[in-house]
C-alpha cells in the first residue's frame, strides 16, 4: 500500500506577510488555531530561529495525549518558517506570498525519509496504516489551521 507522504494548502488572508508570519512563529499561539496542537513552548531562552527547538502538546480523540520536539528548519521573515518534528521526521511549513487582497498563505506537511525509517521501525506491518492516518489528519488539520488563522488575522 503506498501513503501520499505530502499535503499542502492556502488561503488569502487580509494581511501583511510579516504580521502572518509573526503571528505563525510565535509557536506558542500554535493552540490558537491548530485543531491538534493545543499548546507549544520554547526551549528556555529559545524563539523563532533556525536550530532553535521547542516542544508541542498534542491531542486527538483517537489516541492519548503526546508531546513531540520540534526544530527550526526555516525563519525567512515574511517569507517563510517551517519546524522538523523529531529535527528529521516530518516537516510542517508556512510560506506567505503577497497577493491582491492581502497574503497567501500556504501551509504543507511531509513525511521526510528519516521519518519512513522511524514509522517503519516503530509500527511495522502496521506503518502504512500509520501513515495513512498521519496524512489523514494533515488533510483535515491545515485547511481547519488555515482558517483558524484567518479568522485570528482578520479579527484583531
Amino acid at each position: 500500500m503506498q501513503t501520499p507522504l505530502t499535503y499542502s494548502e492556502s488561503i488569502v488572508i487580509d494581511r501583511s506577510p510579516e504580521d502572518l508570519y509573526r503571528m505563525i512563529s510565535d509557536v506558542t499561539r500554535m493552540g490558537e488555531w491548530s485543531p491538534v496542537c493545543k499548546a507549544c513552548w520554547w526551549d528556555e531562552g529559545d524563539g523563532p530561529r533556525v536550530g532553535a527547538w521547542f516542544t508541542g502538546r498534542n491531542e486527538s480523540p483517537e489516541r492519548e495525549p503526546w508531546e513531540t520536539r520540534s526544530q527550526v528548519v526555516a525563519a525567512s521573515p515574511g517569507e517563510e518558517f517551517a519546524f522538523a518534528v523529531g529535527g528529521s521526521w516530518a516537516r510542517w511549513g508556512y510560506t506567505f506570498t503577497p497577493v491582491a487582497g492581502g497574503t497567501s498563505v500556504t501551509e504543507s506537511w511531509e513525511v521526510l525519509p528519516e521519518g519512513l525509517t522511524r514509522f517503519g521501525e516503530r509500527f511495522g506491518a502496521d506503518a502504512p496504516g500509520q501513515l495513512a492516518r498521519r496524512f489523514e489528519a494533515a488533510r483535515t488539520g491545515i485547511p481547519e489551521t488555515l482558517a483558524a488563522l484567518k479568522r485570528a488575522a482578520e479579527s484583531g
